[in-house]
């Protein structure tokens, strides 16, 4: 009989929880994550902005490059103009979620595309994963890759670009 009160159920209910929470507070911890049986909890809590927010710099630029080209090309001169034109007609590969950017299957393999590859369009650049799930995520464009924005493990935003395509390669 002593056995029923300790069973799962009991285990993550809503004072437990909120305990938990507590203590995540307290110590400040982001994440926490239990298991007894077959019932999982995980907590997580703030954190992810602090992460995220060193990309958002980093895409903010290769978004407006393009657009800006025309009106800062008379402005700034020398060699800011033929980099931003070589830019204009480049394909961005973007993330279609928020995540980690994998650039390899594995640790010890080789990366999924370099710069200089051809790649097609359903040629496999990397992997984002996504509350731990991972996803291959596919060129959708055909062409030769020019720039890797990311760098492998490195979090990256909704539609934060992550290679630069040149489709005439």
């Amino acid at each position: 009989m002593s056995d029923s009160k300790s069973t799962p159920s009991n285990v993550f209910n809503v004072e437990t929880v909120r305990a938990l929470v507590e203590m995540m507070k307290q110590h400040d911890l982001s994440e926490l994550d239990l298991r007894e049986g077959d019932q999982k909890i995980s907590l997580k809590r703030g954190g992810q902005a602090p992460i995220y927010a060193a990309p958002a710099p980093m895409a903010a630029p290769m978004q407006a490059a393009p657009m800006a080209a025309p009106v800062a090309a008379p402005a700034a001169g020398g060699d800011a103009a033929p980099a931003a034109a070589a830019d204009a007609n480049l394909v961005p590969i973007k993330s279609p979620m928020v995540g980690t950017f994998y650039a390899k299957p594995k640790a010890d393999a080789d990366p999924y595309v370099r710069v200089g590859d051809h790649v097609s369009e359903d040629t496999t650049v990397c992997i984002v994963e996504a509350m731990k799930t991972f996803n291959e995520l596919k060129a959708e464009v055909t062409g030769k890759i020019v720039k890797v924005l990311v760098k492998n493990e490195d979090p990256v935003e909704y539609g934060q670009p992550m290679f630069l395509v040149d489709p005439k390669g």
